[in-house]
């Protein structure tokens, strides 16, 4: 089974997370799903440095003070995924989608009212009991 090395960023402003939807998908149960932003480490790149370029490839701002968060390890049928999670902040006023249908931001007590990715469900779950 495949396996892939992710970051994604968990952005909070003014108690709100940044929460985005995916574009239809070639695995059904990944299109149109939440998730949070980030995408695939590529070689030679440390964890961070990934999540700023993937960051800025999918909407077109920058973060910073990044903080890890979890890590996360999820089966999906096709591929195994690894996804380090960080907390951090956005350039807010800059977001241009490229990679997304569409962000919402919602607080801790509506991120559950999202049809997540399977894989970004445990860190709903953390953020929703914190």
């Amino acid at each position: 089974m495949k396996y892939i090395e992710v970051v994604a960023a968990i952005v909070k402003h003014n108690d709100k997370f940044l929460c985005a939807q995916r574009k239809d998908h070639k695995f059904d149960y990944l299109a149109y799903k939440y998730e949070f932003p980030g995408g695939k480490v590529e070689f030679n790149e440390t964890l961070e440095e990934s999540l700023i370029r993937e960051i800025k490839e999918e909407l077109n701002t920058s973060i910073h003070s990044i903080n890890f968060l979890i890590d996360i390890y999820h089966d999906y049928p096709d591929f195994s995924v690894h996804i380090t999670f960080f907390e951090c902040a956005i350039d807010k006023s800059k977001i241009t989608l490229f990679d997304h249908n569409k962000v919402v931001w919602k607080s801790a007590k509506e991120l559950k009212t999202l049809d997540w990715a399977e894989a970004d469900l445990p860190v709903v779950n953390l953020l929703y009991n914190q």
